[in-house]
């Protein structure tokens, strides 16, 4: 073989090994770039991956929040009361049998006297008045007001029931407090609504001397005064205050009664309500809920129907 033969064979082989290695590398290089997207398409998913587990995460924070961090709605709601067990009155001038008024005010049982309101469901007063006239042996005085003060419940004041009891104590507080009275003394009463008191006092006046009697005595929202008074004027005899404190305080009891009795409450045996919208009596039902209880007191305590002792004590026909 020729010298010249022999070199372009070599030149051949070289060409052909040059070819071979680019062929190798050209495939290393395919493969890579075929590895790339792999990646990148792996990598993508992994990153919607946590793109989803934290927008999942994030709404199940914000659920979570929501349902959480939301207001209670029994924090958020205004505050409740309890509903006035008692949402009228009766008349006032009506409350008493006509027995019990001719035993009180024998000369005036027909001499009612309503005072006026702006509220009868709410506020309530009537008044008697009787003289006996005996000529020369002079007159027996006997003078009786009933007034009925009833409280609704309201969110600022609190419970129609709350307020009662608080006029109640103001009731029994100036009934004691009587400018002029003499022998002053006060009582619990027991069996005539949900608490009761009685006080009684001597009063001199230039008429005569007067026995004084107050029965405060309040029923679930509602609170009743009365206030009797008798006198022996132009020389009559004093009437027994003992006498006059027990028909004062049966009145009373029968008043409590009344009140029950117009909102439906079956007392039984005549006692009050009880603590609660229950009565003492047998066979007893608890009244409905007022339906004004949304409703603010009718009045304030100042404002009562009824007649401060003094003014009782002093009152004549």
């Amino acid at each position: 073989m020729s010298e010249g033969t022999m070199q372009r064979r070599a030149q051949r082989d070289g060409q052909y090994e040059q070819r071979v290695r680019r062929t190798k590398r050209v495939r290393r290089a395919l493969v890579g770039a075929a590895a790339v997207p792999v990646i990148l398409v792996a990598a993508g998913c992994s990153s919607d991956s946590g793109s989803d587990s934290g927008s999942a995460a994030g709404s199940g924070d914000s659920t979570q929040q929501g349902s959480g961090g939301g207001a209670n709605p029994s924090a958020s709601a205004s505050p409740t009361v309890q509903a006035a067990a008692f949402g009228k009155l009766p008349k006032a001038c009506g409350v008493l049998s006509t027995k019990t008024l001719t035993e009180l005010v024998p000369k005036g049982v027909k001499s009612a006297k309503e005072g006026t309101s702006d509220d009868a469901t709410s506020r309530a007063s009537c008044s008697w008045s009787s003289l006996e006239n005996k000529g020369v042996k002079g007159s027996q005085f006997r003078w009786l007001n009933v007034s009925l003060l009833r409280f609704d419940s309201d969110a600022a004041r609190g419970s129609g029931e709350k307020q009662a009891q608080t006029f109640y104590a103001k009731q029994v507080q100036d009934a004691r407090a009587v400018p002029e009275a003499k022998n002053a003394s006060a009582q619990p009463l027991a069996g005539t609504g949900d608490e009761a008191t009685t006080v009684r006092y001597d009063l001199k006046k230039k008429e005569g001397a007067f026995k004084q009697q107050t029965v405060v005595a309040r029923v679930a929202n509602v609170v009743v005064t009365l206030d009797y008074n008798g006198a022996g004027l132009a020389g009559e005899k004093t009437p027994n205050a003992d006498d006059l404190v027990k028909a004062a305080q049966q009145a009373a009891k029968e008043a409590t009664v009344a009140v029950a009795s117009a909102n439906g409450v079956d007392t039984g045996s005549g006692s009050g309500s009880g603590s609660g919208g229950t009565t003492g009596g047998a066979g007893t039902t608890s009244p409905s809920p007022s339906k004004s209880a949304s409703k603010s007191a009718s009045s304030s305590p100042s404002k009562a129907a009824s007649a401060s002792p003094s003014t009782s004590a002093s009152k004549k026909s």
